[in-house]
């Protein structure tokens, strides 16, 4: 590790080493998986938030969850739709909105192959107790938030 400092200033170093490494496996994973389905490596993480919402989404919603203008969530969308991975439909409350849904039956088999390609990721944790695990949950919780700060003051950068 290119950390050579003691204590925690070692283990910040240690920390901003290995933290580049995971981003980079993770990237390079997705773009796997992503090639072995035919998907861009952002459809492939839309598709992904899209199972983690609770009902079907407008394409505004997909533009707010992947930082897309909504030109490019609408075609990305279309992507999906042509792959058989989403659906769009009228919104029975409003039938002016159209909502995004997936289509059960091929979140499905994209569950089941993503579960075959990832092996059994969850046994890297087995030698954590709960306590280890919660900070790892936290972390993982507090960077979600960070990148998408992070994002939106890139973006808004780039607008300016």
């Amino acid at each position: 590790m290119a950390g050579k400092g003691t204590g925690r200033s070692g283990l910040l170093a240690e920390l901003a080493v290995v933290s580049r490494r995971y981003m980079a496996s993770y990237a390079l994973f997705n773009q796997a998986v992503a090639d072995r389905i035919g998907l861009h490596p952002t459809d492939l993480q839309c598709l992904n938030l899209l199972t983690l919402e609770a009902e079907p989404v407008t394409t505004g919603r997909v533009a707010e969850l992947t930082g897309l203008t909504t030109g490019s969530a609408t075609r990305l969308v279309d992507r999906l739709e042509r792959a058989g991975y989403v659906v769009r439909r009228r919104d029975a409350a409003d039938r002016r909105r159209v909502l995004v849904a997936t289509v059960p039956e091929r979140i499905a088999e994209f569950g089941r192959m993503w579960e075959a390609l990832a092996g059994d990721w969850s046994r890297i944790f087995d030698e954590l107790d709960d306590d280890e695990l919660a900070v790892i949950v936290r972390h993982m919780a507090r960077t979600v938030e960070f990148s998408g700060e992070q994002i939106a003051r890139l973006r808004d950068r780039s607008r300016g």
